[in-house]
């Protein structure tokens, strides 16, 4: 009897269980209904977006290119690869898995062992987001992609891949202070001047919460695929770069100087070719840290007489006879002592620029000039030089003149305003100017761009661009220039002079901080272009805070950088280079890597491995593909790899390698 009563208590159990559970689940649906129905639009929102998400898919950042081909700065692909297990059938894990753990042993130098235990293990849990390896360069995510399991990706292998993107910069001849940044640590330098055309436009994808720091994409097809940034070609020449950054170094080193800075400018086109700014650091090197060249704007000392003395010469005031008395070196005016440091007597013009006479400048510019001091001043503003330099790149410093209407000025300001005091201007300001007089008097905007490429096609191209048509007249132009070529030949410059080349410069010396009891500050500068007759770069030096133990002249101290500059820039051209006739002549052809014509034929990937990457890249380019690389120097890898059916417009990617 009792047997009978348990045998027939059990369906009863079942059937109460298996009630309960439908009475649960039943409560529990109602519960989410009264839920939805009695809970406002906001809540049911904030319910979703806990859940669920769209999020952005970066676009890669450009390649920044000096405008020989160079790399300067490139975005560097890292791939993370997590795996879903949920989406995997059981027959293609069992019967794959031991592959894929042996695959990945090989891969990283493990044993198969490590990786089956973990793969079994987070199989187990179903886990949908495990992250396996990350930081993956190109060439390994595209082996892994191929490995068993993954090969059957994202839907039915569960192979998801992340792709991470950072900044790298590809060479050692420009610095970060003169490339910059454009991201969360700031926007700055040539990064930042051209970021509308670097930064692409991004993508985005939906994403659903798997715990409370990961989300897992779903949902592909709604996927939009960023659009990766162009490539930007700058003005800069590596080589011009690398012979003004040497130099620079060099000098300032000698004299235990705190910063420098150097800029080279093309005459004709306004395209900077070089742009170096070096400051000590605690250990005593020198790095590309801070842009002075744009960013500061200081007296200029005497290399602002030219700008002065031009004003002069195009009102007609100054010609080749004007002569003025210099007397002892030490004048007066306004209660202000003026000083040359030395006597000099009677000059004229060539003699005032030549010897960098404060005193003949000063009583010169306040000779026409002290009754309407706005007659001269318009002459700068005329000039662009009472305004901030509208420049492609950020950061540009502002100038700042004494004028009238300024309560300091007084009597004397005019005289102080002549040589190079009471007024701050930018290196990059000063250099635009004297390539106005280089370029015949065309003042034209200093330009950091070169052009832009979409896929290897070009979409913008830059053309120089005019700020002033004429700066003073042809007679003005030609008096300034012949002063400044006896300022190198016979003048305070005369130590860098050689019968090789003809330069036309002036020296600069401006004291700082000159208020302050005795402190001896100064700035050495000396700006120029080469050669004088048929001019081809303008280049300012300014070297700061020099060892004043050692020297500080703009003679000594800046003036050298200018010569070596001109010398390897100019005077070891090809075209300037004179043939020992008893020397054998060099077959230059031998001298560079012959380069075989790179040719996609049926649209079949051939080997370019050890091939010349600049002209292996323009090839490819001009035959419609889009080619992404790392690095320098020649092909080290490529993918895809040689024989891959390629289609119209595919990424190309490789590694370069000096």
């Amino acid at each position: 009897m009792q047997r009978k009563n348990k045998e027939s208590s059990s369906p009863k159990i079942g059937s109460m269980s298996l009630f309960a559970f439908v009475l649960f689940a039943m409560l529990g649906v109602l519960v989410k209904i009264c839920f939805i129905q009695y809970s406002d639009a906001e809540d049911i929102k904030k319910l979703v977006d806990s859940n669920y998400r769209t999020n952005k898919v970066k676009a890669a950042r450009g390649n920044l290119f000096a405008t020989d081909g160079t790399i300067l700065a490139t975005t560097v692909m890292r791939y993370d690869i997590y795996v879903d297990f949920k989406t995997m059938r059981d027959t293609l894990f069992k019967n794959n898995v031991d592959a894929l753990a042996d695959s990945l042993g090989a891969m990283f130098n493990k044993p198969k062992s490590y990786f089956l235990v973990k793969l079994n293990k987070e199989r187990s849990r179903k886990n949908q987001y495990y992250r396996l390896i990350t930081g993956l360069e190109f060439d390994k995510y595209a082996r892994i992609r191929s490995f068993p399991i993954f090969n059957k990706g994202k839907s039915k292998g569960g192979f998801i891949v992340e792709r991470k993107y950072h900044r790298e910069l590809a060479t050692s001849e420009i610095g970060a202070g003169t490339i910059g940044v454009d991201d969360e640590r700031g926007h700055s330098g040539l990064e930042a001047a051209f970021s509308k055309y670097l930064r692409g436009k991004d993508g985005s994808r939906e994403e659903q919460k798997i715990n409370s720091k990961q989300w897992k994409p779903i949902n592909y097809w709604k996927t939009i695929d960023p659009v990766d940034g162009n490539d930007v070609y700058t003005t800069l020449d590596l080589r011009i770069q690398d012979i003004a950054s040497s130099a620079l170094e060099k000098q300032l080193v000698q004299y235990k100087a705190h910063h420098g800075s150097v800029i080279v400018i093309e005459v004709a086109t306004g395209k900077v070719r070089a742009m170096v700014n070096l400051t000590k650091t605690k250990d005593g090197s020198y790095k590309d840290t801070y842009n002075y060249a744009l960013k500061d704007a200081t007296e200029q000392g005497s290399t602002f007489k030219v700008v002065s003395l031009l004003a002069g010469m195009d009102d007609g005031f100054i010609d080749d006879n004007t002569t003025v008395d210099v007397e002892n070196g030490t004048w007066v005016y306004g209660g202000q002592k003026i000083s040359d440091g030395h006597g000099g007597g009677l000059y004229d013009i060539s003699d005032v620029l030549a010897n960098s006479s404060n005193v003949g400048t000063a009583k010169l510019i306040t000779k026409y000039y002290k009754d309407s001091p706005n007659t001269f001043l318009n002459h700068l503003r005329r000039w662009k030089m009472a305004e901030k330099l509208d420049l492609e790149v950020s950061g540009v410093a502002s100038p700042k003149i004494v004028t009238p209407k300024n309560k300091s000025w007084n009597r004397a300001t005019l005289a102080s305003i002549s040589y190079g005091y009471s007024t701050n201007f930018s290196l990059i300001q000063m250099a635009t100017f004297y390539n106005a007089i280089a370029n015949k008097g065309k003042m034209l905007k200093p330009i950091f761009i070169d052009k832009v490429l979409d896929n290897g096609k070009i979409i913008y191209e830059a053309k120089p661009q005019v700020m002033v048509e004429k700066i003073a007249s042809d007679k003005a132009i030609d008096m300034m220039t012949r002063a400044l070529v006896k300022a190198v030949e016979k003048g305070t410059a005369k130590s860098i002079f050689t019968p090789n080349l003809k330069m036309a410069g002036k020296t600069g010396t401006a004291r700082f901080e000159y208020w302050i009891p005795g402190t001896r500050k100064y700035q050495a500068s000396f700006a120029g272009f080469y050669p004088a007759d048929k001019p081809l770069y303008t280049c300012l030096v300014m070297i700061n805070q020099p060892d004043t133990s050692i020297g500080y002249y703009g003679s000594t101290v800046s003036a050298p950088v200018f010569k070596e500059i001109a010398g390897r820039t100019f005077l070891k051209m090809p075209q300037n280079i004179d043939i020992n006739p008893n020397t054998k002549p060099v077959d230059l052809k031998k001298l560079i890597p012959k380069q075989e014509k790179i040719s996609v034929k049926n649209n079949i990937m051939p080997n370019i491995i050890g091939s010349v990457g600049a002209y292996t890249i323009s090839q490819l380019e001009n035959e419609g593909y889009r080619v992404k690389y790392e690095g320098v120097g020649r092909v080290k890898e490529q993918f895809p790899i040689p024989d891959t059916k390629l289609k119209k417009g595919q990424r190309i990617y490789l590694v370069l390698d000096r």
